[in-house]
């Protein structure tokens, strides 16, 4: 089953709070109930991978400013039928940033997150159930600008509140790295 990779990381993941408990166990039955789960045109929502991408000595990380949704994120995106989202994580990162030799800390989730994408177009809302992964670059590295994001930036840990409330992201910035 191309769905059992990600079901045993999803099952050996820790949680680091209640909140993200529940999103886990919501993303544990979703992956094992819908045989499509990575698929986009899967209306109801689909998994995504995204990378919490950090300094080597883990005082800054990497934030872009989404076009579309209007607020500032760390990278990731659809998995497009892909069931390795560690990959999807690594490859959205590079896409979506032009960072290169980025490093993954570990294989293990970093962090799992279900959130509410909004009707856009034609298509109806949905939820992405985000499965994030920790990975390392060297802050000396350019970025690239995409037709995805306004502007991608390394954001010193203590400040990032100044860039987005987002309880995710300030769940995985209080996260030990």
């Amino acid at each position: 089953m191309h769905r059992q990779p990600l079901l045993s990381l999803l099952k050996n993941h820790q949680p680091a709070t209640d909140e993200e408990r529940l999103m886990l166990e919501q993303t544990i039955a979703f992956v094992a109930n819908q045989p499509d789960c990575f698929e986009r045109h899967l209306t109801i929502g689909h998994v995504t991978g995204s990378a919490w991408i950090v300094s080597p000595d883990r005082q800054q990380v990497v934030l872009l400013h989404h076009r579309k949704l209007d607020r500032w994120l760390q990278p990731g995106g659809h998995a497009d039928g892909d069931p390795d989202i560690l990959g999807v994580a690594l490859r959205e990162a590079e896409e979506e940033t032009g960072l290169e030799n980025l490093k993954v800390v570990s294989s293990s989730i970093f962090d799992v997150d279900v959130h509410a994408i909004p009707a856009r177009g034609s298509e109806p809302e949905h939820r992405h159930y985000d499965i994030r992964f920790l990975l390392e670059a060297d802050p000396r590295q350019p970025f690239i600008q995409t037709q995805e994001t306004k502007e991608v930036r390394w954001v010193a840990v203590n400040e990032i509140q100044k860039f987005t409330a987002e309880g995710s992201i300030i769940r995985m910035n209080l996260k030990k790295k």
